[in-house]
């Protein structure tokens, strides 16, 4: 079952998408603000993004930027504006199609079709392996030693970044800026920190004394690859 996240401030058109696209078998999750979209889209991990252009608190498209900062996820653009530099400012922040108010929902639910067909026939992530540490990008699971590890979330995306840049020294506001919003709207200040030392509860022998996330005091952390 693909999960599509509908982020579109117009309540009744909200619902009416919602509707119809659980009709057809998706589960869907509906935001009506950027802060909302947000925080489903990091907790879910959506298939697929409806993402209307004008929102309460911001603009569809930074929105859309700082999804494709970290993920290929499809997303469908919506807005009321008609003109063409709209749609092609739209295309190049990363959405992979536009759609116009009004619309048919019988189109909308084609362009999703098309849009996710093309996405799982694209390349598939493969297994991340670090030591006795396997990370899954497409069931979202990681292994140790062959056991399941349950993680959040914000630990699973943390782990996968670490784990796509080892040996290499990555700063405090380089990881924000990739994994939370460097804003400040979402996060506080110890967040960071506070999740790597969740993080390595669950992936350490010894977190006190640790193998793979190590600190570079004054900089930022390191993940290191192999065990020897």
């Amino acid at each position: 079952m693909y999960g599509i996240l509908v982020v579109e401030d117009d309540a009744g058109l909200n619902r009416g998408i919602c509707f119809t696209l659980e009709r057809e078998g998706y589960q869907v999750w509906g935001a009506d603000s950027v802060k909302q979209a947000c925080r489903l889209y990091r907790e879910k991990l959506p298939d697929l993004i409806v993402l209307d252009l004008n929102l309460p608190d911001g603009d569809g498209l930074k929105l859309c930027c700082r999804i494709r900062k970290e993920s290929q996820v499809p997303i469908i653009m919506l807005t009321a504006r008609d003109m063409e530099t709209d749609e092609i400012i739209g295309l190049e922040s990363g959405a992979d199609d536009y759609i116009k108010k009004p619309f048919s929902l019988a189109v909308l639910k084609v362009r999703i079709q098309t849009a996710l067909r093309k996405h799982q026939g694209g390349e598939k992530e493969s297994t991340l392996y670090c030591g006795d540490l396997a990370l899954d990008p497409q069931r979202v699971k990681v292994f140790k030693g062959g056991k399941e590890v349950c993680l959040t979330t914000q630990e699973f995306r943390l782990l996968k970044y670490f784990m796509e840049n080892r040996e290499r020294v990555l700063l405090k506001e380089q990881i924000m800026d990739i994994l939370w919003d460097q804003k400040g709207n979402f996060v506080e200040e110890n967040t960071l920190p506070v999740t790597i030392s969740r993080l390595r509860k669950k992936i350490e022998d010894d977190p006190v004394n640790p193998f793979y996330i190590k600190t570079v005091h004054g900089m930022g952390y390191l993940f290191h690859g192999e065990k020897d």
